[in-house]
């Protein structure tokens, strides 16, 4: 059985690891500055980091962004960050059902539309995506980073 839930302090051990595996060339941080971040993003209204926990577990992570907008009828729109499942455990289905629950949660804000971006060129990856309602032809995404 698996557990839905917002992420909590006790949390940020388990999060971090699945980060690693997300990002594993990122380097590990001793100065606090990470668990300083991970605090601003518990107590930041609007910003939702979920967990999935199985048998105890904390299995799989996905960060969800719900950003207040003008347009649309003045309704919110949601950014789908750093969803990660346990190396392990990939092709179980934990994917699939993490992130059906993170659309929930953004359409129960009012979200009229939720967007990602994957660096990632495995077309499993792209097929995951699309699979849990995703269209990579919807938008074009560009990137900027600082120079």
């Amino acid at each position: 059985m698996t557990l839905f839930r917002e992420a909590g302090p006790d949390d940020f051990e388990d999060v971090l690891r699945l980060y690693r595996q997300l990002q594993p060339e990122d380097p590990v941080l001793h100065d606090g500055s990470d668990a300083a971040a991970f605090a601003r993003i518990l107590s930041s209204p609007g910003l939702h980091l979920f967990v999935l926990e199985a048998d105890g577990a904390v299995v799989a992570t996905a960060y969800l962004n719900v950003i207040p907008n003008l347009t649309r009828s003045a309704s919110p729109y949601a950014v789908v960050e750093n969803v990660v499942v346990e190396k392990a455990l990939r092709g179980t289905g934990l994917g699939k059902q993490i992130m059906a629950r993170v659309l929930r949660a953004a359409w129960d804000a009012g979200c009229y539309k939720a967007m990602l971006l994957t660096g990632s060129r495995n077309p499993a990856t792209h097929a995951f995506y699309e699979a849990c309602g995703f269209s990579s032809d919807a938008k074009t995404a560009y990137l900027a980073r600082p120079s």
